[in-house]
């Protein structure tokens, strides 16, 4: 009788490897529940501050950026943005299947990440190509496109982009680069502060070389027409 107790105890106790998968699944949910707590915040509360911003203002000793909402900024900046940045942000869902198919052909990520992406990363990871940032990145991503408006994702993305070394936001690179408010940005101005964003350490919105005017020219035209084929409906409605 005792045996067969003993034996049936023996059968109710979950295996390490049971319990090991019950961890995980646990630990997974909560996970999960966290990243959609943090992501409902954040479309409620602008971010103050992000992981790069924060040790870029350690390492200069401090750092320059206001936080502009979306009626205090020029509506051919967003366009320009997304001109240069992501063209299809209106119809895709975080990920530009046609921008990655394009950059696996060519060998190369530029022109892959979608502006949804680069504000998750800035918003919520950090710097890197590691492969548990990326895993990070691709769940958050869908995330933040089920709970945020497009129009949301783009004021984030403008009030917390790199301009210069030291320069966050594009109200701080208004004054910086053209002594202007953001909502006074013209049609140029605008294409040559999109034009910098890939490297803005080593490019001038107000000291443009060849290249940049250039390619400031292909953003104007670009931002006006997304602004005339209904690309840009989803975040100026």
């Amino acid at each position: 009788m005792a045996k067969t107790r003993a034996s049936r105890k023996a059968l109710r106790k979950p295996s390490l490897t049971g319990r090991f998968l019950r961890f995980l699944f646990r630990a997974t949910c909560v996970i999960f529940i966290m990243m959609v707590a943090l992501v409902v915040l954040g479309r409620l509360i602008n971010p103050p501050t992000n992981i790069y911003m924060f040790s870029e203002a350690r390492r200069l000793g401090g750092v320059d950026q206001e936080w502009v909402s979306m009626e205090h900024i020029a509506p051919v900046m967003a366009r320009s943005v997304v001109a240069a940045e992501d063209a299809n942000f209106c119809n895709h869902w975080g990920f530009d299947v046609v921008a990655i198919k394009r950059a696996i052909a060519e060998g190369s990520n530029r022109g892959a990440s979608t502006l949804s992406q680069q504000t998750v990363k800035n918003v919520y990871l950090w710097q890197g190509r590691s492969w548990v940032r990326k895993a990070m990145e691709a769940l958050m991503t869908p995330l933040v496109e089920a709970i945020w408006p497009k129009r949301r994702i783009l004021e984030v993305y403008l009030n917390i982009a790199e301009f210069d070394e030291g320069v966050f936001g594009v109200g701080a690179a208004a004054r910086h680069y053209f002594q202007v408010t953001p909502d006074e940005l013209t049609a140029t101005q605008a294409a040559r502060l999109a034009a910098i964003l890939p490297s803005p350490k080593t490019r001038s919105a107000s000291s443009p070389t060849d290249y940049i005017r250039k390619r400031t020219r292909q953003i104007r035209d670009g931002a006006a027409t997304i602004g005339k084929d209904g690309r840009s409906r989803c975040f100026e409605s």
